[in-house]
């Protein structure tokens, strides 16, 4: 039996809802038992409401503070607690408790997740820019306080379950798998007329828009490979990306011995969030099989950098060091969400990195200082407007 102490940060997207669900179906099957300290959402107030309703915690809190009494009307009469606004999430992220998921997507659930490193709880992380605008800090302070980092995107969770952490010299590579998105060997130019309802559409996994359109533009398998580098001290040049379109083998450790070890499952994201709630044991829920027979073959291919730039402008940053990391974050999610907002096209998402990154000077972001996730934010703002300013400019010109 799993027993824990939980706060759930973005309780109402993509991973937040499938965490809960998890922890639903583990207390089902008997295999956990959870107590929730706090849910946090944006504004989908209906299904936090209908969250804070199930779990009863002491905290639920919207990040819009103009939604603050229609969460206060869905909550009365049930002893949930209701608060709003940035601090108010800041302030649910501190509370003490055994686990913490960091689920609040894109540069909004950094100050959060800072805030939950500083606990000692143990921090489950699919905030990706958690790590990349400000990982070696994250890492650092996570450990001055006694908690631990699990990741929580399938690819780093992969890596996590066979890598030597008693002894990480004995790596060679890193190896993280991509399923190609949907316009996997797609000729280039036809991907100037792809609109978002195509770029969201994945072949295999159920995500929200803006991490898919990632998916779709590879920015995404950039990122990770930022997020491995700090997640296990491993340099640019010994991770690599290889295009597996079936996503069963999620990623993948060779040893210096020859060996390569793998982490194979469905593609559902209830499997690396059960590993991160569990660890270091394992729980029991209603999980997907794995049924090599009816798979038939798994294939491989190197992913194609010339149609999909935004893998080795992430290579770029990283080996450009420093915040380039998070220049090409910020950049890349301007342009992800103007895509969506259907004021750039798709093969301008990585233009819009690139020019970003060429006129951003980024400087360090020193890693014990305390005042590190306020650095890092500095440099994300810069870089978004650099980055607008660049969509404004095309969107006229156009």
């Amino acid at each position: 039996m799993i027993r824990r102490r939980v706060t759930v940060l973005g309780s109402t997207g993509s991973v937040g809802s499938s965490t809960l669900d998890l922890m639903d179906q583990a207390e089902a099957a008997g295999t956990g038992a959870f107590e929730v300290e706090a849910l946090t959402g944006g504004a989908n107030i209906a299904r936090l409401a209908e969250q804070a309703r199930r779990w009863k915690p002491k905290l639920a809190v919207t990040a819009d503070p103009a939604r603050l009494d229609e969460l206060r009307q869905a909550l009365a009469g049930t002893g949930v607690e209701a608060a709003a606004g940035e601090g108010a999430v800041i302030e649910a992220a501190a509370r003490p408790v055994d686990w913490v998921m960091a689920a609040i997507v894109g540069a909004a659930g950094l100050r959060s997740a800072w805030a939950a490193a500083d606990t000692g709880a143990t921090l489950a992380l699919a905030n990706k820019e958690s790590l990349v605008c400000c990982g070696p800090a994250l890492l650092e302070r996570v450990r001055r306080a006694g908690g631990s980092v699990i990741p929580v995107d399938s690819e780093h969770s992969a890596i996590f379950q066979v890598f030597p952490h008693h002894a990480p010299h004995q790596v060679r590579k890193l190896v993280l798998t991509a399923s190609g998105g949907p316009f996997r060997g797609m000729p280039r130019e036809s991907l100037a007329d792809i609109t978002p309802e195509q770029a969201v559409a994945h072949p295999n996994w159920s995500m929200g828009a803006k991490i898919s359109v990632d998916s779709a533009t590879m920015a995404n398998k950039g990122l990770e490979a930022i997020e491995a580098a700090y997640l296990f001290d491993m340099p640019a040049d010994r991770i690599d990306v290889v295009v597996h379109p079936e996503s069963i083998i999620h990623s993948l450790v060779e040893y210096v011995d020859g060996s390569t070890l793998a982490q194979l499952g469905p593609p559902d994201m209830k499997t690396p969030i059960a590993c991160a709630l569990a660890w270091p044991e394992r729980i029991a829920w209603p999980a997907p099989r794995l049924d090599l027979p009816a798979l038939g073959r798994l294939t491989f291919e190197a992913p194609d950098e010339a149609q999909f730039p935004a893998l080795g402008l992430a290579r770029q940053a990283l080996r450009a060091g420093g915040s380039a990391p998070i220049v090409f974050n910020a950049a890349n999610e301007v342009a992800a969400l103007a895509f969506l907002d259907r004021r750039l096209g798709f093969l301008n998402i990585a233009a819009v990195v690139a020019d970003t990154l060429s006129r951003v000077t980024a400087s360090g972001v020193d890693s014990g200082s305390r005042n590190a996730c306020d650095a890092a934010l500095a440099v994300d703002a810069q870089a978004r407007r650099e980055a607008e300013s660049i969509v404004r400019g095309l969107a006229a010109a156009a």
